[in-house]
């Protein structure tokens, strides 16, 4: 009789990574000061287990081209970290994975927790939870809503921000959350998030093109927009005046410089474009610049201060929020240490009283983020007042949730997890450099440089014969 053979723990049995890029800059899609020509990318992971259930975690990073293969190799660093690790315990304690991988010693030293090697560290954290939530049968803002508040905190790292934002006060934070939780819940299904629309201000895009999509933002219900600035004060003057006569006095119009200015730039140029009333001024300096931001809100109210797509981790915002350094606190799910860190940041935006107005321009950022507004509406601070998620309109299709809008609000997602999940075809199509829509573009331009090649080596002999001549007739004269 053969003796019957003992189940064994699920566990991760593979870490899959791929390097996907899209051709936005032929088009100047998310073009701005700054980034003249962004490929918007994703450097992508997908976590795989032997559980009878199927369900795999999806997670990525967002870059804007050259330096996805980096990202993808920060995050090949961890694989040791993850392969063999049983899914019920990952799934039960997220948190415990990203200090373990934040606490690597020898990769740590290359941050510590900021940069490539932080943000590979969010990609895959955020596919523990992507898996977590699959294997609850709920969507990731639900799943987080209806966590105990005990457990959230226990999925918080509070180590250098214990002085500002105790295990305690996170602890009493959430469960004040969970009064009305449940109707607001209702409430989220039945009329959505509020958002707020970059898809009309990319610097590249001409005037037409920009009244075009500003008078459709307001059609499908939106009552804020945003433009980039800060190349030429006399293109952003033109633009605002052309912006604000499409969309009228009462759309808000924020304005994005993307950290182009010094401090005093910044001041001065907010300043010649407040004739238009913009909202906020987005990143008017270095992300790392404290003090550099306190010194520009102090300047340009009332138009508000707003950063943080680029701020690298739950240190620096506890700066900014302690230095009164801005007005609206700006989260993004893939720059940061994944949901864990963010956690930290909605609790520290919630303990200083400051919107959040996530960061969403990029290549699957709306469909993560919409996930942290939507907890943190529900189940911590309890109001979407002064708070919108940013929408661009470019790379929906690419996922098996996308994002929906209806009159201008999030739709809260009902499938289960993070909204991550790619769909087979688009990766394949889009992995650099062997995807197919690269093999034949690369093949393309191969094909046309040799073409050029052969065309010059061609004319080369005309070209010498004629120089040979001319020159013997001038021996000549």
């Amino acid at each position: 009789m053969t003796p019957a053979r003992t189940p064994t723990r699920p566990r991760i049995t593979a870490v899959e990574t791929y390097d996907i890029r899209f051709p936005t800059s032929r088009q100047l899609d998310g073009s701005d000061a700054m980034n003249l020509d962004p490929d918007y990318s994703a450097a992508y992971v997908v976590l795989r287990t032997d559980a009878p259930d199927g369900h795999e975690g999806h997670g990525f990073t967002f870059t804007i081209g050259r330096g996805n293969d980096v990202q993808v190799a920060a995050i090949e660093a961890l694989r040791p970290h993850l392969l063999g690790r049983p899914a019920d315990e990952l799934c039960a304690d997220p948190g415990t994975l990203g200090r373990d991988l934040t606490g690597d010693s020898q990769l740590r030293w290359l941050g510590p927790e900021k940069g490539v090697m932080h943000m590979a560290i969010g990609a895959v954290v955020n596919a523990a939870w992507d898996l977590a939530a699959k294997r609850a049968g709920k969507p990731l803002w639900q799943f987080l809503a209806d966590a105990e508040p005990e457990w959230l905190v226990s999925q918080v790292d509070f180590r250098y921000i214990a002085d500002v934002l105790s295990p305690q006060d996170a602890l009493g934070l959430l469960r004040r959350g969970r009064e009305g939780r449940g109707e607001r819940k209702a409430l989220l299904r039945a009329n959505g998030y509020p958002g707020y629309t970059t898809s009309p201000g990319w610097l590249g895009y001409s005037d037409e093109k920009l009244t075009r999509l500003a008078r459709r933002a307001v059609a499908d219900g939106f009552t804020q927009i945003k433009l980039k600035v800060g190349a030429d004060l006399a293109d952003d003057i033109r633009r605002l005046r052309t912006a604000r006569a499409a969309v009228g006095p009462d759309i808000r119009i924020a304005i994005d410089a993307n950290q182009r200015w010094n401090v005093g730039e910044a001041v001065e140029w907010t300043r010649a474009l407040a004739e238009f009333a913009p909202y906020w001024i987005e990143e008017p300096t270095s992300p790392d610049d404290v003090l550099g931001h306190a010194e520009i809100r102090k300047a340009v109210a009332p138009v508000k201060v707003a950063t943080g797509e680029h701020v690298q981790n739950r240190v620096i915002f506890k700066q900014l929020l302690q230095a009164g350094a801005i007005d609206v606190l700006q989260i993004d799910a893939a720059r940061v240490g994944g949901v864990n860190e963010n956690l930290a940041i909605l609790l520290l935006a919630a303990k200083f009283g400051v919107p959040v107005c996530p960061h969403a321009g990029g290549v699957g950022l709306c469909e993560l983020v919409q996930h942290l507004s939507m907890f943190d509406y529900v189940a911590l601070t309890g109001t979407t007042e002064d708070r919108v998620i940013e929408y661009v309109d470019h790379l929906h299709e690419h996922f098996t949730d996308p994002v929906v809008l209806r009159d201008g609000h999030y739709a809260a997602p009902d499938a289960p997890g993070f909204s991550a999940t790619m769909r087979p075809g688009s990766i394949a199509e889009f992995t650099y450099p062997g995807g197919t829509f690269w093999a034949a573009d690369l093949a393309g331009a191969a094909a046309a440089t040799g073409a050029a090649a052969a065309t010059g080596a061609a004319r080369a002999p005309a070209a010498a014969r004629a120089a040979a001549s001319t020159a013997v007739e001038e021996s000549a004269v």
